[in-house]
C-alpha cells in the first residue's frame, strides 16, 4: 500500500473534520451555484463529471442544481466528510486520495475547487496528470492564483497552503489543452460571495 503524504495524512485526521464543521451552509451552496454557473457556461452538454476532493459535497450540490441530468462522482480523502456528501444521495462518492483514484473510466469534465493549494508542490504533476487523464474533454480549476508559487500561512499552519498559477501550469505540460473562459470569484461580493478563486475552464482540443 501506498505511504500517504503529509498533505494526505493531514486532511484526512481531525484537521479535515473541523473543515468539515466550519464550511456548512445553503448560502455557501448558493454561492457556489453563481460560481459554477458562470464557469461552465461555455460548455457543451456535460452528462458526467468528477470533482477530485469533494469534502462535504458543497460543490456537488451545488452542481446537482446547475446540471440536473450529469451523473455526478466524487473523491474525497476524510472518512467524516465522505460521509457526508454520500449520503445527501445525489453523487457517486469514491473514499480515499484523489492520487489513488482509478483511471477505469472518463468523464466529460474533471473538477479541482480548493485542492491544489493545499498540495505540496511535489505532488502537484499527478494531480494534473489525475485531472487530464480522467477527463474527456473539459478540466475546471478554481483554485488561489499567483503568477509565481508562493507559500502561505495556513490556520498557523505551514507546507499546507500554496498559490500559483495551476492552470498556466498544465496549459504547459499537456499540448492539446486549451483555455476556453476563467474568471474571478470575489470575496466582498454583496450576492453570492466565494473565497477569492480564480477559475480556469480548460478543453481538449486535437
Amino acid at each position: 500500500m501506498r505511504e500517504l503524504s503529509e498533505q494526505e495524512e493531514f486532511w484526512r485526521g481531525a484537521f479535515g473534520d473541523q473543515y468539515v464543521a466550519r464550511n456548512q451552509g445553503q448560502p455557501l451552496v448558493a454561492a457556489n451555484l453563481a460560481l459554477f454557473a458562470k464557469a461552465l457556461a461555455r460548455t457543451t452538454r456535460l452528462d458526467s463529471l468528477l470533482e477530485l476532493g469533494t469534502n462535504s459535497g458543497n460543490n456537488l450540490r451545488a452542481l446537482h442544481q446547475l446540471l440536473p441530468e450529469c451523473a455526478l462522482h466524487g473523491v474525497e480523502i476524510n472518512a467524516s466528510a465522505h460521509a457526508e456528501a454520500q449520503a445527501l444521495g445525489i453523487a457517486e462518492v469514491w473514499q480515499g486520495s484523489l492520487f489513488d483514484y482509478p483511471r477505469e473510466r472518463s468523464f466529460d469534465l474533471t473538477l479541482s475547487k480548493g485542492v491544489l493549494i493545499h498540495l505540496a508542490p511535489e505532488l502537484l504533476p499527478a494531480a494534473y496528470a489525475q485531472l487530464y487523464e480522467l477527463s474527456r474533454r473539459y478540466i475546471l480549476i478554481g483554485e488561489y492564483y499567483n503568477p509565481s508559487p508562493v507559500e502561505v500561512s495556513y490556520r498557523g499552519n505551514s507546507g499546507k497552503l500554496f498559490k500559483r498559477d495551476f492552470a498556466g501550469e498544465m496549459l504547459d505540460r499537456y499540448a492539446d489543452l486549451h483555455l476556453l473562459d476563467y474568471g474571478f470569484g470575489y470575496h466582498r461580493d454583496p450576492q453570492f460571495p466565494v473565497d477569492d478563486i480564480t477559475w480556469f475552464l480548460l478543453e481538449k482540443r486535437p
